[in-house]
């Protein structure tokens, strides 16, 4: 017998799911049926569909509490419940440490950090005093998990957001599950800024075990089994989405036969 996930009758809050990660797990979540909001500071040129369903949108500026706040207030008194909450927003620019001042650098943190904290704690609220609790998924990066040169405040950012999300995992169980996924590269509609052509693209994939970078499918999949009954034992837990990691570069320096 196939195994399905049903999300149907659930309602999930994508933040940043307009595009990018964020539309790809926008879409997953559609399909399986989910009610599902998305929100960012400007609305998209046109709306996130997926299986003749489409994404709501609403703004909000997540780096403002009181917004937040509203936000979810108006999510719960529309829908009538929250199970969901994916905090996929954030981002960085490529800056050198020494090319940028503290502030902003911590803007970068407040970003990636500050605003998924002030997110959930809205959240949570929510979540906390309905049957069934719900479900946190912090879009994390492998940023967090190694030198970050040219993102450090990003990478530091991601690092306290997994620590944040295991901490919330505790606090707020058994009602609230909070996970952290790990993503390597996604391949989206702004990867040739960061890869450049088509076969820069490929290029980078091949240094990627499995081949290839990660589409924003793969993310919304293990979006879709987190927020699931099938994660119901599943809490504080880092799932890396990442293709298998990076070849550690001193395998290619070593002089001897290689496995």
């Amino acid at each position: 017998m196939a195994v399905t996930i049903d999300l149907s009758g659930s309602v999930a809050v994508v933040t940043g799911g307009t595009r990018g990660v964020g539309a790809g797990i926008t879409r997953a979540l559609l399909e399986a049926g989910a009610e599902v909001v998305t929100c960012a500071r400007r609305a998209p040129e046109a709306p996130v569909t997926a299986a003749g369903r489409t994404a709501r949108f609403l703004p909000v500026d997540l780096r403002d509490p009181a917004a937040v706040d509203a936000f979810f207030e108006r999510v719960r008194d529309d829908h009538g419940r929250l199970d969901t909450l994916v905090n996929n927003a954030g981002g960085t620019p490529y800056r050198a440490l020494a090319d940028g001042d503290a502030d902003q650098h911590a803007r970068v943190v407040a970003l990636n950090l500050v605003a998924p904290l002030t997110a959930s704690l809205a959240a949570h609220r929510v979540m906390s005093r309905q049957d069934g609790g719900g479900s946190i998924v912090m879009v994390g990066s492998v940023s967090g998990t190694r030198p970050s040169p040219g993102s450090a405040a990003y990478g530091a950012a991601k690092a306290g957001l997994e620590n944040l999300a295991r901490s919330m995992a505790v606090e707020w169980a058994p009602l609230v599950r909070v996970n952290t996924l790990v993503l390597g590269m996604v391949r989206t509609e702004l990867s040739h800024l960061h890869y450049g052509d088509e076969d820069g693209i490929a290029a980078v994939g091949r240094t990627v075990p499995l081949g290839r970078l990660a589409a924003p499918a793969d993310i919304g999949d293990a979006c879709v089994f987190l927020a699931s009954d099938r994660a119901a034992y599943v809490s504080g837990a880092a799932l890396h989405v990442h293709g298998g990691g990076e070849r550690p570069a001193f395998l290619d320096a070593a002089t001897v036969n290689q496995p």
